[in-house]
């Protein structure tokens, strides 16, 4: 049994990998609910900078090098278990340490699982738009008094504190709100009370496998599962106790009334008017499944209209990092053929005159998703835009690197698109002002790299003082 209340001992618990957005999040929510927390990361052996290694520390966690001897030295106080990210290899000094010791092992969906498993939990899923709808959804339950917990892999901009990374929050009552990740299969193990299945597309699975996983977390859910009635490849999974929401077929929560402004949406719904501070048709949905759960939960729609307006969004989704009406610098987390597919769309009603810059993440996904990452930006790039495909980001461990971004740029430039790999960053920072690279408008995009980050801080840096 899950130990969550102050009133039992305090659970110590070692996590690896404890500088991932889903182990961290796991971590700080069990450190701020009072149980002693230990934890490594190579990203901070290599980078003691690191942003999250001084948030974690200033919480309170221990944090040592993935070395093995932290767990090997607790035997006067063993640690109770250890969660593993499951991007730590079992090859790895700590995980046949624990091994050795007799340890009992989670990965990190484990025992998300198990922690599911003690609230009346409401999990987000989908192939996108999940960190953010689950990071909105948290909020939204904030600041409306329910006092929910959190558990996310996106940082909430308004959750985050110099002791907060800003994926988890823990609040004083029963429910939680989760980001059901569907990336190791695990997603069929929870067994939540609500689930939000918010779109469908290819990304870690084939589509046909990621259906049959989301039917199962709808079997799984006790109550309500919220399902997007626009989403085509959703009629594949059979749903008991669904609830729909649109924009544009019918259903339950369909929207009307849409104004699209470059940077915020306003939109109507069952005789209440909303307003959206962060951009395009993709964050609509994500705030129409918050919409609809809570209104299932019966809080007055009135209520959520007064609130919806105050979320900032998500760090690394969306975020600007230049914008003085002539120039515009944008960092996003964005990294599958369908999320690539929504920011772009998006950036058409903003700007003209776009230079993408992509850092693929992953060999094997990068592989699989190969012609959809084509056809992507082959629909998405106009005349006028530019794309950079920087190298395929390696987070180490074992792999298979049999393919680069250079075959994914030789199927964009075999269309007609204006395209190119560049090897060193560095060089794009050298040519801004040059006749290829002279754009006013740049988004920076690819996940799990948080220099990507200080990448577009950069490139908005060198703008503003050109």
């Amino acid at each position: 049994m899950l130990k969550l209340s102050m009133s039992d001992k305090p659970l110590k618990i070692f996590f690896s990998g404890i500088g991932g957005s889903g182990v961290s999040a796991i971590a700080s929510f069990m450190a701020d609910k009072g149980h002693i927390v230990s934890g490594s990361d190579r990203a901070f052996d290599k980078n003691p900078a690191h942003p999250a290694f001084k948030i974690l520390k200033a919480k309170g966690i221990n944090i040592v090098p993935q070395d093995g001897n932290a767990i090997a030295e607790s035997d006067g106080n063993p640690f109770d278990f250890a969660v593993f990210s499951t991007a730590v290899e079992p090859d790895q000094p700590e995980f046949l340490k624990a091994k050795d010791l007799g340890l009992p092992i989670k990965t990190r969906p484990e025992y998300l699982a198990e922690i599911v498993g003690e609230f009346k939990t409401i999990a987000v899923a989908g192939t996108s738009g999940k960190s953010t709808t689950s990071g909105m959804l948290a909020f939204l339950m904030k600041r409306l008094g329910l006092e929910p917990n959190f558990i996310g892999g996106g940082r909430v901009k308004q959750f985050k504190t110099e002791t907060n990374p800003g994926n988890s929050i823990t609040g004083n009552s029963d429910i939680l709100v989760i980001e059901a990740c569907e990336s190791d299969g695990t997603i069929v193990n929870y067994k939540p009370e609500h689930s939000i299945i918010l779109n469908l597309d290819l990304d870690h699975y084939s589509v046909d496998k990621t259906a049959e996983m989301f039917e199962t977390l709808g079997k799984n859910t006790a109550s309500r599962v919220i399902i997007n009635a626009d989403d085509g490849n959703l009629t594949k999974i059979n749903t008991q106790n669904a609830v729909t929401f649109s924009i544009d077929n019918p259903s339950k929560y369909k929207t009307e009334n849409i104004v699209y402004a470059p940077f915020s949406t306003n939109f109507s719904l069952n005789g209440a008017d909303f307003r959206l501070s962060i951009p395009g048709k993709y964050n609509l949905y994500n705030a129409l499944s918050c919409i609809a759960i809570l209104s299932e939960m019966g809080i007055p729609i009135k209520d959520i209209a007064g609130v919806l307006h105050e979320f900032k969004g998500i760090e690394r989704r969306f975020d600007i990092h230049l914008n003085d009406g002539k120039r515009l610098v944008i960092d996003d987390y964005a990294h599958n053929p369908h999320k690539i597919s929504s920011l772009m769309q998006t950036m058409k009603n903003i700007k003209e005159n776009i230079c993408y810059i992509f850092q693929p993440h992953g060999f094997a996904p990068t592989l699989m998703m190969k012609n959809e990452y084509i056809e992507a930006f082959v629909k998405n790039l106009r005349d006028s835009d530019y794309l950079i495909l920087l190298p395929i980001f390696y987070a180490g461990g074992t792999v298979s690197k049999d393919i680069s971004s250079h075959d994914i740029a030789d199927g964009v430039k075999a269309k007609g698109k204006s395209v190119e790999v560049v090897e060193d960053r560095g060089m794009i920072l050298q040519r801004l002002n040059d006749q290829i690279n002279g754009y006013n408008n740049y988004v920076i995009f690819g996940a799990r790299d948080e220099t990507l980050s200080d990448f577009a801080g950069g490139i908005a840096d060198l703008i503003r003082s050109a």
